[in-house]
Order: C-alpha cells, then structure tokens, then sequence
C-alpha cells in the first residue's frame, strides 16, 4: 500500500498531504514509525563509540522523526475531525505508543550513554540550549522510571498503558455525551427572548440533522447564547442540567474513569518516589510545588471571593425587580440574568455587539495586530489540501519574505470535533542534521457558521477567544531554534498562557477596535458611544469569572494531591473540595469532573491554575505594554525576542524578568479586574 504518512510531503514547506490521507493509512502508518524509531534508539544506545553529547543526547532529540509526523498528524485530528473509525484506531495506537516511550525510558542501555553526558556536563563545551537539553534529557529519563528497579519498571510500563487508554476513553465519552443531547424545537413560541442570529443558527443546526424548526445543541455556539437570551426558564434549565450533567451517568458515563485516573497517577507518582501527582507534575513548572500554588489561589480567592457573592446578590436583588421568584439565583438562570442587567446597566448586549464582528473582518483585524507588533504577514494558499472544506491555510512570512510557518485555520463546529478552542501544531520547529524545518500550526475553534443570510459574526468573548488563542499560535510561528522539544509553545505548563492571555488584552482598546469593528450590512463604524460601553464592562462580574476559574483550579489539586486511592465517588470528592466557596447553588445531578476534560484527558492535570498564574503574568506584561504604547515597535520586539521565539531554551522565570524587569505581582491582576 503507498502510505503517503510515510513518505516525505512533495508539497510547499513539506505541508500535508490531507488529500491523500485515508483512514486505512493510520495504524500501518504507526506500527511502520514505531519500528523505524525503535531501530534508530537501537543504532544510539548501541553506538560503540564513546557518548557524547551529539551522537547521544542530540541524535536521541532527533529520533523517531516518522512517529512525530504520523502522531502530529493523527492525534490533532482525532480532536478536530473524528469519527468511529479514528477513535478506534486511537484505542488500537495508544499501547503501541505507550509501549515506545517506555522502550526510550526505560532503556538501561540509552540511560548509560545520557547519564555519561550527564556527568561530564562540567566539561563540556555546550552552547546554552544544548546544555538546557542535556539537562532536561537526564531529567525526562529519571522522571519516566530509569532509576526504578527492573520489577517497578514492569509496574511502571504497565501503569502507564492503563493511563494512556483511559485518558482516551474519557475524552472519547465527553465527546459522545455532548453530541447525544439535542433540543428539537417546533413551536415559535419556544424562541421566545432569542436573537435571530441565535434562530438562524438553530434553524440551521436543525437542517443539516434532517429536521425542521430549531435545533440548540450541547457545542457553545449553540449552548452558550441559549443561556443569554431564552426568555424560557424551562428550556434554559434543561440545557444547563444536559451540559452539566455530561458523562455522568448513562452510556458514556466517566465517574468511574474520573476516579481511576486519579489513581493511576498518584500510584504512578509515588513509584517515582514523589508524594501525590501534583508534586511530580509541579515540579517542571514555575510554581515549582503544590504550596505555591495554593498561595496563588489563596491570594486571588481570598479577596475575590467576597466580592463574587456581593455581584451574584446583586443580580438576584436585580431579578427580583423584575420579577424574579427564587430565593436564589440559580444556575440556569445567571447568564440570563447577566445579559439583561448588563443591556440595562452597560446599555450593551451581545446581540448590539455581534454584528460589528463579522468573522472576516475579525481575521484580518488579528492578522493585522500581528503585522503591526511582529512584521509578519499572512499570505493565503489555496493550492495547499485540507482536512476538511472549512480549514484555511496561511503561509506565514516575515518582513523579509521569509517563510515562518503554515496556519491552518479550522473555525466552525461539527459533529466530528470536539468542543473549545485550541491551538496546536502539526509539525513542531526542528532543525536535524543542520536543515530548518519551520512549524506547522492549527487554531480551531467553534464559532458560528454562515447562515443562508448572514455572514459568520462573533460575540465580543468569541472575538477575545479568536486573539487568545492566536496568542498560542503567534508562540509556534515566531519560534526560533534547532530543538523541537524546546521550541514554541513547549514550555512550563503555567507560562504557555502567557503569550495567549497577553493578547486577549487587544480586545478592549479602542484603537484596535475602532478601524474593523464595522456594521456587517451597512458597513458603519462601531458608535463610539457603543465602543465606550463595551470598554465599561469589560470588568462585569470579573469577580464571579475569577472564583469560577479559582474552583476549576481547587478541584484540579483536589484529584490530584490524594495520596491514596479515593474512597468517594467523584461527586462526593468534588463536593468536598469545592465547599465553602460557592457563589450559586450546588444542583444534585450535575457534575463538573466527569466532563474536565483540561484535566482528565488534556495535559493540565494539576496544572488548571496555570491559567491564573499566566493571568498574573500577562496583567504585569500588559502594563509594559500601556506604559509604552499597545503598538509600540520596541515593546513588541522585547516580547518577541524574550518570550515568543525562546520557548523553553531558558528557565522562564528568567525570560519574563528579561522582558519586564521583575518579578510579577499577583495584585497587578487584582487591580486590572478591579476587584482590589
């Protein structure tokens, strides 16, 4: 069979051949990438000459080249173009792949040769990245079980396989139980309070499923707005128990997974000699150990708290007003309580907002923003194949025409994608043998879809998704060096969200908004009465978001400091953990872990408060930025030059204090969101 996974791309910048690709490729494709990586460990750990830094730890770096392609390919998207056929093919890869890494990590052999680099490293003559690496090399080893006895490494592989197969069935459920709900509406009268572009995209939905009226899914263009505006307090509380109570219970149940997860890890960390799982995650990141991150999450929540509780009573104090029966504010009913005080209060609403966002307009305003601070442009390439119609693909350059990166961009919602935005890559930066080999970067996200009448517009939080997420995708493309597991976005879990929650920022000033931001059918500016609005409630209910994100965080270490296996259900130690700071009632039945899938099945486990320690970060950057101009060439070159090409070739406690000059201060965020 000519597997196009297995021979080089003839394609511009080796891009993929999505065209040819086909579902029988995948499994031969890796079982050939593993026996090729396998065989190029084999040629190191068995080298007969003496170990050195070039024929060990950076030929090691370059190995398993194939396995990359094939796994860069698949994996990103099983995520964004599923099916039944993909997941069982994950189901089937997943040991093969747990079985790799375990051949690396724990060969004996190949340990030898990185520890002899190791230990001459005083010797050396190593530039500063190819130091980093040989450290980081002895480190991965030592944290996978090299030093483990050959009985707990048996343990370990064994432990490992299990793990990696149950992330995959967590996320695989998630999936299943938000695609199993549907609202079918086919009364008028159940629209009741909805925008039309909210009915259009309903109608829409309800088309392509073969039925008539209007369909609200589980996806969070469809949720989300639902929740805003439904006038329809029954409605709203049906879709809110459905989405909270996804995957727990029924078919694609996860409580249990939830709970073996958990203990797989922790049982995986203490055979490595660490107490709980989150000491042995935190310990390759900034934060270092579990203290500094509570000191983190106490800090923020300890005056955040308070002044959550004080906006959700005065909400409900609001809603009474206007008739209002329950003695509190329940879930269901907050987004749509919120939306209509803020329309009151703020003289806004998403619905005034989203026609000034039309999804084209937002694309080259981002892209824009990206010429302006960074001097790359982005040049479409419609000759180059795609997984699906929706994607675009870009050719990222720099000021001098070279080429930096492709971006493909993926932005609608489908049934075979999972919901979210992320950014990832394909291809990370790499130079073997000397050649570059520049990246290949997604975003996806699930925005609304065209209807037959409308362009694609977003919500203003759909706009400040599309920058964050950007942000990631401006780390990937604007990386620089040789090493791949040191390029771009691979760095300390909780500096990763700094580039990306730095450019949420552009969302709220005016001279970004202004030139763009421009009525979809009569093409007339934002009014500036308008724009004034929306920069006014840019802190509205910043301290409710803020605890939402700290409990996310708290239930994150709750699953992950156990130091014994769980003797409670997954409701029950969620319960439990998040006890006394609540700021809305608690509703049997719904259960956040069971869908975390960031935790569960997305590499943040016991790394969710990185978003909070990147928020602290990105205030204290932001104010360089304010300080010096939102524009300003020089400040933009800084960031570049200290943060977004390094990656992880230099601790990042150092490349921020390069760029700012300090230490960050948790109160600088404090005082953005005006809580303090």
């Amino acid at each position: 069979m000519n597997n196009p996974l297995l021979t080089p791309s003839p394609l511009p910048f080796g891009a993929p051949r999505f065209d040819a690709i086909r579902a029988e490729h995948w499994l031969p494709a890796f079982r050939a990438a593993i026996a090729a990586g396998k065989a190029e460990v084999d040629r190191i750990a068995g080298n007969p000459e003496p170990p050195t830094f070039r024929n060990t730890v950076e030929a090691l770096e370059f190995a398993g080249d194939a396995l990359e392609t094939v796994s860069g390919l698949f994996f990103n998207l099983l995520e964004a173009e599923s099916d039944d056929r993909m997941q069982q093919t994950a189901e089937k890869v997943s040991p093969l792949l747990t079985g790799y890494e375990l051949y690396i990590s724990l060969n004996a052999k190949l340990f030898a040769r990185i520890k002899a680099v190791y230990d001459a490293r005083a010797s050396l003559d190593l530039a500063a990245d190819q130091r980093k690496l040989l450290e980081d090399s002895y480190k991965d080893f030592v944290r996978s079980g090299a030093l483990l006895s050959e009985a707990d490494k048996k343990t370990y592989g064994e432990l490992e396989e299990e793990l990696s197969l149950l992330e995959l069935k967590f996320g695989k459920n998630v999936l299943d139980a938000t695609n199993a709900f549907t609202l079918h509406l086919t009364d008028a009268a159940d629209l009741e309070g909805l925008p039309q572009y909210v009915r259009d995209a309903a109608a829409q939905t309800a088309r392509e499923k073969g039925l008539d009226g209007w369909v609200i899914d589980l996806t969070h263009p469809s949720y989300v707005p639902f929740l805003q505006f439904s006038a329809r307090a029954d409605l709203r509380e049906r879709l809110w128990r459905a989405y909270n109570a996804r995957a727990f219970g029924g078919p694609s149940d996860n409580r249990r997974i939830c709970l073996k997860i958990s203990d797989l890890r922790r049982r995986i960390a203490q055979l490595l000699g660490y107490s709980d799982w989150a000491a042995y995650a935190l310990e390759e990141r900034m934060a270092k150990d579990v203290p500094a991150v509570r000191r983190l999450l106490d800090t923020l929540m300890l005056p955040s708290l308070p002044a959550a509780r004080r906006e959700v009573a005065q909400l409900l104090a609001y809603a009474r007003k206007h008739g209002y029966r329950e003695a509190q504010m329940q879930p269901w009913d907050f987004s749509y309580w919120s939306e209509r005080y803020r329309a009151e209060h703020f003289a806004l609403s998403e619905e005034e907002l989203k026609p000034y966002f039309r999804l084209e307009d937002c694309i080259a305003a981002v892209f824009g923003l990206a010429t302006r601070l960074y001097h790359v442009r982005f040049v479409p390439r419609t000759d180059l194949p795609v997984y699906h119609p929706d994607v675009k693909v870009y050719d990222v350059q720099d000021a001098h025409g070279r080429h930096l990166a492709l971006l493909y961009a993926d932005f609608f919602p489908r049934s075979g994608k999972r919901g979210g935005a992320w950014m990832t890559n394909f291809r990370e930066l790499s130079a073997p043998g000397g050649v570059e080999r520049r990246p290949l970067v997604s975003i996806v996200t699930n925005f609304s879809k065209p209807a037959p009448d409308a362009p694609s517009l977003l919500t203003h939080d759909e706009l400040t998704t599309f920058l964050h997420e950007f942000g990631h995708a401006l780390h990937g493309m604007l990386a620089e060096g040789r090493y791949p597991s040191m390029t771009g976005t691979n760095v300390a879990r909780d500096f990763v969200e700094l580039p990306s929650q730095l450019m949420e920022n552009w969302a709220f000033e005016p001279e970004f908004l202004r030139p763009f931001a421009r009525h979809w059918k009569t093409g007339e500016p934002m009014p500036e009465t308008l724009l004034k609005r929306l920069v006014a409630a840019r802190n509205f209910q910043a301290a409710y978001f803020q605890v939402r994100q700290l409990r996310f965080g708290l239930l994150d270490l709750a699953w992950h400091t156990l130091r014994s296996a769980p003797l409670c259900d997954a409701a029950e130690l969620e319960r439990e953990a998040l006890a006394g700071c609540a700021t809305l009632p608690d509703i049997p039945g719904s259960c956040i872990s069971t869908a975390f899938s960031h935790i569960f099945s997305g590499g943040y486990s016991a790394g969710y408060y990185s978003y909070k320690w990147a928020e602290v970060l990105e205030a204290d950057a932001f104010a360089r930025f304010r300080e010096e101009g939102i524009f300003n060439a020089r400040t933009a070159a800084s960031f570049r030059e200290n943060i977004l090409s390094k990656g992880g070739s230099e601790d990042e406690a150092v490349l921020y204090r390069r760029f700012r000059g300090h230490d960050p201060d948790p109160k600088e965020l404090l005082r953005k969101l005006e809580i303090i």
